[in-house]
């Protein structure tokens, strides 16, 4: 079975860099499947998980917070404000995320903090089913 490299970079570092033998990820027009020696594309990211499919079946998933995945054949670069592992997501954490945001939306200040709120909200939503292997 064919691989292609894939690697996930945030403002804090790499995130994750291996072969795989297939992408799966949300963008902003639908969610798009990828295998190697796929077309050369660019694509906005929206909020949502990135299933990566390793060869012998098993899959990892990634939780990130938009941005841009980038394909190339041999490449599949993905550039993320933010992108946790299921593994390394802090499921405390996220739930108080999940709980300010809440709070915030109940609110309704003004538009800029409503938007900003229902972004968190969508992300804090978008860590727990990572973690927990929903979506």
């Amino acid at each position: 079975m064919k691989t292609v490299k894939v690697n996930i970079v945030t403002p804090d570092g790499p995130v994750y860099d291996s072969e795989v033998a297939m992408v799966i990820a949300k963008t902003v027009s639908g969610e798009i499947g990828v295998l190697p020696g796929h077309i050369p594309t660019v694509a906005p990211l929206a909020i949502g998980a990135v299933t990566l499919k390793n060869e012998d079946g098993s899959q990892e998933r990634v939780a990130v917070g938009g941005g841009f995945i980038e394909i190339r054949p041999e490449q599949i670069s993905i550039l993320a404000p933010s992108a946790e592992l299921a593994a390394n997501i802090d499921i405390k954490r996220a739930k108080e995320s999940l709980a300010r945001a809440e709070q915030r939306l109940q609110k309704k200040q003004d538009d800029i903090d409503f938007k900003r709120a229902e972004l968190a909200l969508n992300r804090a939503i978008n860590r727990i089913s990572v973690h927990e292997g929903n979506m």
